[in-house]
Parts: structure tokens; sequence; C-alpha cells
């Protein structure tokens, strides 16, 4: 089998992946991603043990065990290029031989758990409720670079998605792309179903304008109005399409639950975002470790 050449899978001077500076024993097969580094330790205060706490850069890791079950909570950083690195080295600790840069034949499947914050894009979507994304339509044009397989659920949402917002074709091509049925399952209660949107940036990839004209100036509202049978997009952030699509090409299994924390429509913010935040990795925890 050919080795990975140094430009490719690149490698810290103790063996560590680049940019997470972690080992292979240092993570756990279930693992929270959250965006901001000061929640990794929020969520590790739950833990009833942590044997490993890295950092560098924006990354924070702290791998533990929560009744008897081993966790990792990891922050990624804000955007889908941030998840690009997280993803595909996460995916290299477990299915790639580091010492002799060859992948593994036995593959291994992570489950992986964004938690995070939004903007709901419907009005009935109040702040303070969890919508969990059981597809994600990206607009950050991340997996156009890859080779990966979709549905032809996914091919019909992106055709009708063109057709419904007449979608800018300056723009990167969407994809739609849907969340691990099993995870979904396992953290769908208490939450609002939908479709979530992910771009490439906060201001104008989101509808926002400060003191440069956007070139879409109905982008929210376009968004707010697609329907497919019934499936609508229900709120915006900037992560879950690039985790939903790396781990679909990947075979690993991933799910995003957010706190809804701003309303795009009736121009409301959480009152105190930090209470619905709190909540939601209370309840997730819960769940994973019923």
């Amino acid at each position: 089998m050919s080795k990975l050449a140094s430009s490719e899978l690149i490698l810290n001077n103790n063996n560590s992946v680049y940019h997470l500076n972690l080992h292979p024993h240092q993570i756990a097969k279930d693992i929270i991603i959250v965006g901001d580094p000061g929640r990794v330790s929020i969520i590790s205060s739950y833990f009833d043990s942590i044997e490993h706490k890295v950092s560098n850069r924006e990354i924070v890791t702290h791998t533990g065990t929560l009744k008897g079950m081993a966790l990792t909570v990891m922050s990624s950083g804000m955007g889908p290029d941030n998840i690009d690195i997280v993803l595909n080295e996460l995916d290299a600790l477990v299915n790639i031989d580091l010492e002799n840069r060859t992948i593994k034949k036995e593959h291994t499947a992570l489950n992986i758990i964004r938690l995070g914050t939004s903007g709901s894009l419907q009005e009935a979507i109040p702040v303070d409720s969890f919508v969990i994304s059981e597809y994600a339509v990206g607009l950050d044009g991340l997996m156009n670079f890859y080779n990966y397989k979709q549905t032809s659920i996914e091919t019909e949402l992106l055709e009708q998605f063109y057709i419904q917002t007449d979608y800018n074709k300056t723009f990167a091509q969407p994809y739609f792309i849907k969340s691990s049925s099993k995870l979904f399952e396992k953290l769908k209660d208490g939450c609002i179903p939908g479709i979530t949107a992910t771009a490439g940036g906060f201001y104008g990839p989101q509808g926002r304008t400060l003191r440069i004209p956007l070139k879409e100036t109905q982008l929210n509202e376009k968004l707010r109005d697609f329907n497919l049978n019934g499936k609508i997009i229900t709120n915006f952030e900037m992560e879950t399409s690039a985790l939903y699509g790396l781990s679909r090409a990947l075979g690993h299994n991933a799910c995003t639950v957010c706190a809804i924390i701003a309303n795009r429509f009736s121009g409301e913010f959480s009152k105190d975002h930090k209470k619905p935040i709190i909540n939601l990795i209370e309840k997730t925890l819960d769940k994973l470790t019923q």
C-alpha cells in the first residue's frame, strides 16, 4: 500500500495530527463539536473524569467519561473551512496508520454531534428553542471539491432549490446533505426538525449588510419560503453542511442540534442566550448516555 506524502498528511514532530495536535488514543468514538473554545470546559465539567486536555490554536479538546461512556468534546472554531480541517484530521486519527502513513484496512466510524447556536429563518421558530438539522443545505461550496454520493432526495432538493429561489448562479453551487438517521433519532426529542442553511460567512453570506451592499438582497426571504413536500429551511449557521458532507464521504455519523438565539424575521435576540445553550448541553449529554 502506498504511503501518504508528508505534504498531504501533515504531522507534528511528536507524530500528532497537525492542527488538532492529537494522538489516536486521545479521542473517543463519540465526539461533541462546538464552535467556541470556551464551551469545551463547560461541557467537560459534566464528565465524571477527564483523561486528556489538549489545545492548539482555536481547537481545544477534552476527552473523558460520563456514566461509563467515553466522550470527547472539541472546539472547531467557526466556518466550514475549519470543519474541513477538523473532520479530515479526526478521520486520520482512526483510519490512517500515522506511523506508517498508510490507510487502515479496517474502517472505524465516529459519531459526531455538533452543538451550536443559530438564527431562525422562520418567524414561528422562537428564540431559546432547539432545532435539529435533518438536512443541511451548503451555500459554502466546500463539498463541491470532493467526490461523494448524493441521494435522489438530495438531488431533488437541489433542483427545486434553484427553481424556487432563482439562486444566483455566480455563487458557489449549493448542495443538500442528510444527517445520520441513527443520531437524528437519538437526539430529536424536544427539537424542531428542519433543513439548516450553512453559510461561508456571518455577514453578507447570511444576508447581513453593514457598509458593503449585497449582491442578493432577498436571500433570507428566498430561504424562508423554500418548501419541498413540507421540508423547509429552518435556520442559518456556518458548519453543518460541511460536517454532514465530510462525514458522509468519510463514513462517519453526524448530527447537529442548535439553540436558536436570534430570529432573523422577528428581529428578536435571546435575552440570555447562555441559558438555552446550557439546557441544550444537559439534554444532549443525557440522551447520549442513556
